[in-house]
């Protein structure tokens, strides 16, 4: 094998170091440029797509903190408007609660009213009646016919007995 040829070491040496050379300056001049090129404008966009991205985010942010102050002010303005609804809702349950407990009195009073005048109406007919059936028995136990003032006197003072 002529590679482990002391003789050729030299010549060996020699062309590696010029094709050391040759592909040092062709990767430095060409390839490394154009390399050095892409990875600048990658990392160029990269770190515009974080900027964007950060500008997204504070805008994200921002927008998320202005829903949740408007979500908490519509809720408040709703809780406000339930409160004020259900104010006006109980008062105006007892204004019809007050309206119909006086209308109530005013039919208990006009009911009692006419029970009273039925009773007195039925009383005076009682007595009207009780001083006819007692005039009508003592004429019949007795045969006697008595005087309707003295009839009526007597079952007066008989009802104010039993009272």
């Amino acid at each position: 094998m002529p590679q482990f040829d002391p003789t050729f070491f030299t010549t060996q040496l020699f062309w590696l170091y010029v094709t050391f050379v040759v592909l040092y300056v062709l990767l430095s001049t060409i390839a490394m440029p154009k390399i050095g090129e892409v990875l600048e404008e990658r990392q160029r966009k990269i770190d515009d797509n974080l900027d964007k991205a950060a500008a997204l985010k504070t805008d994200a942010e921002a927008a998320i903190a202005l829903y949740e102050k408007a979500l908490a002010s519509s809720r408040a303005e709703a809780q406000q408007i339930l409160r004020t609804s259900g104010e006006a809702l109980a008062k105006q349950a007892e204004q019809r609660q007050k309206e119909l407990g006086e209308r109530l009195a005013a039919q208990i009073k006009a009911g009692e009213a006419r029970i009273m005048a039925a009773k007195d109406q039925a009383l005076a007919h009682v007595r009207e009646v009780a001083a006819d059936v007692a005039k009508s028995a003592s004429t019949r136990l007795t045969g006697v016919v008595l005087d309707d003032a003295k009839v009526s006197a007597a079952v007066a003072v008989a009802l104010e007995e039993r009272r």
